[in-house]
C-alpha cells in the first residue's frame, strides 16, 4: 500500500515545484515540525470527538440557553397514522406527483384534497423547530469565534500576515509552528464532522452550495497541508472565520425573536463579510498565490490545483454576497428583510403551513361549518329581534299622544 501511493499520489511533480524533491526538504527535529501527509489521519477521530462534543453541548448549554433567550417553536399539526401513506412517504417521495395521488386515493379510499393535507402535514412534522436550528447555530458560533481568536492570536506575529511575500520566502523548505499545526488540524476536523452530518443537519436553501463549500474546504485544507502551503493557508481560514461567528450569532438572535438585536448584527456581518471576501481574500490571499508566488518558483500541478480551489471559494463568495446585497437594500430602502432570502431558511417553501391553514378551513367537518353558520344566523336574529323591539317599543310610546 505505501509503494502504491508513493508511486500514484505522492509524487513529487504533484506535490512540489520543479527540480525540489521530498529529500530536498527533510528538517531536523531542532528546525520544527514539517507536515507530512500522514498527520492529517487525526482529523478522523478529530471529527468523531466534534460530533460528540456538539451532541453534548446542544443539550446542556444550547437548549437551555435558547429557553433562557425565548425560543419558541411553533406548534404544528401532527398527521394521523395512515400506514399506506407513512409508507409511500418514507420509501417513494414526500411531495407526491398528481398521478400518484390519484393512485394512493384509491388505495386509501380518501380525497385527493385529503391526501395532500396529510402530506402537507407530514412534512411539516419533519421540519427542524426553531429550537433546533438555534442550537445548530450556537454550536458554529462558539467553534468561529474560538477559531478566529486562536487564528489571530497565533497569526498576530507572523511576518506574512503583513508582508504576504513571506508566505513563499524559502518555499517549499518552510517549518510549521505548533499552534499553526493545531490550527489547521482542529479546522479540518471540525469540517469533517459538518460534512458528516450534513444529512441530519437543517436543510437550507443554500444546501447544495454548503455542501460543495465543505468538500472544498478539506480538500483546501488537507492539499495545502500536504503541499506546505500552510502559510497561505492559515491567512484562508482567518479570513472565513472573521464573519462566520458574526453570521452564526444573528442566526441566534434570529430564532430567539430578537429582530433589532438580530438585524444590526446583520448588517455588521455583512459589512465584514462584503470587505474580506470579495476585497481581502481575491486582492491579498489569490493575488499572492496566483502571482506573487510564481517570483519563488516555476507552476506546477499544485499551483494550479490550489489556486482552482480558492476560485471555486470566491465565485461561492459572490453567490452569497449577492444575495446578502439583496438582503441589505431591501433592509434599508424598503425597511425589511424578507425571510425568505436568509442563508439560515430550510429548502422547502415556508408558505406550505399557510396553505395548511387555508386547506384546514375548506376541510372542516359540517358539524363546524355548521356550528359556525348557526352562530351567525343566530346573531342576525337577535339583531332582528332588537330592531322589532325597538321599533315596537316606539310605536307604542307614540299611541298615547295620537289617542
Amino acid at each position: 500500500m505505501e509503494a502504491m501511493l508513493n508511486e500514484w499520489i505522492w509524487q513529487e511533480e504533484y506535490w512540489l515545484p520543479p527540480g525540489i524533491y521530498w529529500r530536498d526538504i527533510e528538517i531536523e527535529e531542532d528546525d520544527g515540525r514539517f507536515p507530512l501527509p500522514r498527520d492529517l489521519i487525526y482529523t478522523l477521530p478529530l471529527a468523531v470527538a466534534f460530533i460528540a462534543i456538539r451532541y453534548v453541548f446542544e443539550r446542556l448549554i444550547a437548549v437551555p440557553l435558547s429557553k433562557r433567550l425565548g425560543v419558541k417553536d411553533r406548534i404544528r399539526i401532527r398527521a394521523v397514522s395512515i400506514p399506506k401513506l407513512e409508507a409511500f412517504y418514507k420509501q417513494n417521495n414526500r411531495q407526491p406527483l398528481q398521478s400518484e395521488v390519484a393512485s394512493l386515493r384509491k388505495q386509501c379510499g380518501l380525497s385527493e384534497r385529503k391526501i395532500q393535507t396529510w402530506f402537507r402535514h407530514r412534512r411539516n412534522q419533519d421540519r427542524p423547530n426553531n429550537t433546533k436550528k438555534f442550537c445548530e447555530a450556537s454550536w458554529r458560533f462558539v467553534f468561529y469565534l474560538v477559531a478566529f481568536t486562536v487564528g489571530l492570536g497565533s497569526l498576530i506575529n507572523a511576518p506574512w500576515l503583513w508582508d504576504h511575500r513571506e508566505c513563499w520566502r524559502g518555499y517549499p523548505k518552510q517549518p510549521v509552528a505548533e499552534a499553526h499545526y493545531w490550527y489547521y488540524i482542529l479546522e479540518l476536523g471540525f469540517y469533517l464532522s459538518l460534512l458528516m452530518c450534513v444529512s441530519v443537519d437543517v436543510k437550507r436553501k443554500d444546501f447544495k452550495e454548503q455542501v460543495i463549500h465543505h468538500i472544498a474546504t478539506i480538500f483546501l485544507v488537507g492539499f495545502s497541508y500536504c503541499a506546505n502551503y500552510v502559510r497561505v493557508g492559515t491567512l484562508v481560514m482567518l479570513v472565513h472565520d472573521s464573519s462566520d461567528f458574526l453570521l452564526e450569532s444573528a442566526k441566534m438572535f434570529h430564532y430567539a425573536g430578537w429582530t433589532k438585536t438580530c438585524d444590526s448584527l446583520f448588517v455588521i456581518f455583512a459589512l465584514v463579510f462584503l470587505i474580506t471576501r470579495l476585497v481581502v481574500f481575491p486582492l491579498r490571499v489569490i493575488h499572492t498565490t496566483l502571482v506573487v508566488s510564481l517570483e519563488f518558483f516555476q507552476p506546477f500541478f499544485g499551483y494550479y490545483f490550489f489556486n482552482a480551489l480558492l476560485l471555486i471559494l470566491q465565485a461561492l463568495h459572490i453567490f452569497w454576497a449577492y444575495l446578502i446585497l439583496r438582503m441589505v437594500y431591501k433592509f434599508v430602502f424598503l425597511g425589511k428583510v424578507e425571510r425568505d432570502e436568509r442563508s439560515d431558511e430550510e429548502s422547502e417553501v415556508d408558505d406550505e403551513e399557510e396553505e395548511e391553514a387555508e386547506d384546514e378551513g375548506d376541510d372542516r367537518t359540517w358539524e363546524q361549518r355548521k356550528g359556525a353558520i348557526n352562530s351567525k344566523l343566530a346573531s342576525l336574529a337577535n339583531n332582528c329581534v332588537l330592531n322589532n323591539l325597538t321599533n315596537q317599543r316606539n310605536i307604542n310610546s307614540r299611541l298615547p299622544k295620537a289617542r
